[in-house]
């Protein structure tokens, strides 16, 4: 083929890689968020990159002309630069995963999501207006001495809120152990065909409403919700979040579709394995404001009560935004 019916063939799609390398390669985040992208598709890239070198080989073959061959030379070295350059430094990578892929993780299963949401809250509601209208109902979740350590737990004669005078750092550990551990088990036991987290979120469901409405009827209302008020935003999404995890491990189990078994398994295991590191990183940031911030007493409740509403912004603002100018995987 001769050079000018070679350059009027190719030319079209070497223009089209260029300027996919000068609109996008540079700056890829702020490209992906451009929606007005009518060029090259970031997923023919790699496609586009290897013609290039095909053509590049050929041009030099023939024995075409300095100039062609120079510039797919250039062509070729900026696609290559872009295609393996080094990964991003472990903690980049982290930052990355826990500010866009965990949220987007959690939208791409939305419907086990939104279950495991109902399965927590409605068992939360109802136990919650149940202790009210019939506040004998808390001893069938508690027995008496259980009963009178928590009301002595939020005496709103307290100068500390929820726990005894222990470390705070003390308490931070035990947090982590006790709400991670609760994760982990929510997630595993969807082992049982999904029957584990279900059960566990409306177990959990039904035990915090059932508190909440026995502090609130007998007059201990205010030390606990300015207790809960700044921890509960990661703690209870956390915890919807792993039941949905679970739920999704369970469908795979009972429901493989035309998948091995086995291999929905795995999958799903894979995919809970990376929402159960974005619920460790939620919880741990749980128990550190549960240790640190909400057994302080002396805050007034305005002020405890601002700090959790925006936390909770923030919670559902990430979990509903993050990752949004990224293409998935």
């Amino acid at each position: 083929m001769r050079q000018e019916h070679f350059i009027v063939r190719h030319e079209a799609e070497w223009q089209a890689f260029e300027q996919w390398l000068d609109a996008r390669g540079a700056r890829p985040r702020r490209a992906r968020a451009d929606r007005s992208w009518r060029g090259l598709a970031d997923e023919d890239v790699p496609a586009a990159y290897r013609r290039v070198c095909q053509q590049l080989g050929l041009a030099r073959r023939r024995g075409y002309s300095p100039q062609l061959v120079a510039r797919l030379q250039e062509l070729m070295q900026r696609g290559h630069a872009l295609m393996y350059r080094p990964p991003l430094p472990r903690w980049q990578r982290a930052f990355e995963f826990f500010a866009a892929d965990m949220p987007r993780l959690v939208r791409a299963e939305a419907g086990v999501m939104w279950a495991a949401l109902a399965l927590f809250a409605i068992p939360l509601v109802a136990s919650f207006i149940g202790v009210q209208v019939k506040p004998e109902l808390i001893h069938t979740l508690m027995g008496a001495q259980q009963v009178a350590e928590m009301e002595a737990m939020y005496d709103p004669a307290k100068a500390t809120l929820g726990r005894a005078a222990e470390s705070d750092l003390m308490m931070f550990g035990y947090y982590i152990f006790n709400n991670i551990s609760i994760g982990l088990r929510t997630f595993a036991s969807g082992l049982l065909a999904g029957v584990g987290p279900a059960l566990a979120l409306s177990f959990n469901g039904v035990f915090i409403g059932g508190v909440a409405g026995h502090l609130q009827a007998t007059g201990h209302g205010d030390p606990f919700w300015r207790f809960v008020a700044g921890h509960s935003a990661f703690e209870l999404s956390a915890i919807v979040i792993a039941g949905g995890a679970g739920l999704r491990l369970g469908l795979d189990l009972i429901a493989p579709g035309r998948r091995r078994r086995v291999d929905a398994l795995v999958e799903g295991g894979r995919r809970g394995a990376r929402l159960c590191l974005g619920v460790f990183a939620m919880l741990l940031a749980a128990a550190f404001i549960e240790a640190f911030w909400s057994s302080i007493g002396w805050i007034p409740a305005w002020g405890k009560y601002s700090v959790g509403g925006a936390l909770w912004a923030l919670v559902i603002a990430w979990l509903w935004f993050g990752g949004r100018d990224r293409h998935a995987p």
